[in-house]
Order: C-alpha cells, then structure tokens, then sequence
C-alpha cells in the first residue's frame, strides 16, 4: 500500500510542478534573468560540489585539499578552485613564505551555496527510495531493464 501512495504522491507532485511551468512559460525565473544556468553551469561540474563540500568543513591548504578530494587531479583542483574564486564562491589567501603557502575558504556566498547543497542532499536521502521505486515502476510500465 506504501508503494501506491507513493505513486499518488508523485502524480501529484508531477500535477503541481506541470502546472506552474504552464503557468510560467517563460522558465524557473519568468521574464527576467535570474541566472539559474549559470549556478547548474557551476553545479553540473565533476568537481564544484565536491570542493564546496570539503571548504564548508574549514579553511583548507591547496594539497590538503586534494588530498580530501579522491580522483581530483592537480590541475583540476586549480582550475575549479580558480572558476569558484572568480564566481566569488571562494577567497584564495596566498601567504608569502619560503614555499609559498596557500589556503581557501568559502566566501559568504560559498557557505550560502554549501548550505543549499546540504539542503539538496537531505532531500536526495529522504526520497531516494521512492525515486528508485519510481524508476522501478516506470521500467516495468515501458519494458526496460534499468541499465539504459
């Protein structure tokens, strides 16, 4: 029964947000450029959220860093660090010392989108289940294996 009123919920949710776009033609921000691309241009990177994630736990140094990030290679740290520094996600405080020293910390902004993120993750865990279910269902219906 559980699953059913999961299928209902979803139908409805489906209703409510088919309806809103329709009332809304023109996108998530209506008429005026409210630059939602912009933050999934940033979000939809490999290595953002992963970044913003390890700075909202503290000021980090470049290798610390790294090394608190699996796969990221050196030059990937650099670039994404630098795209964050330019959107003002993240502050970059080079010391000058004999090697030079260099850490990051979010920004006020930053902890802003790393408390979105948080936000975006507790509802990915609260739903994950029923967005399975929902797969799971919607593989029957169609005749699909789910590898596709």
């Amino acid at each position: 029964m559980a699953f059913f009123g999961a299928n209902v919920s979803l139908m409805l949710l489906h209703r409510q947000i088919t309806a809103r776009v329709a009332r809304n033609p023109m996108g998530p921000c209506g008429g005026d450029d409210c630059g939602i691309r912009d933050v999934l241009d940033l979000l939809g990177d490999r290595w953002t959220v992963l970044v913003i994630v390890e700075l909202s736990k503290g000021v980090r140094r470049f290798r610390e860093l790294g090394r608190a990030i699996p796969g990221i290679s050196q030059r990937m740290l650099t670039l994404t660090t630098k795209r964050l520094c330019r959107d003002g996600m993240v502050e970059r405080v080079a010391y000058p010392t004999i090697p030079p020293q260099v850490e990051f910390r979010l920004t006020e902004t930053g902890h802003s989108l790393a408390a979105a993120i948080g936000a975006l993750a507790d509802w990915s865990r609260d739903h994950k289940d029923v967005i399975a279910s929902a797969r799971e269902c919607w593989d029957v219906e169609h005749g699909v294996d789910g590898t596709e």
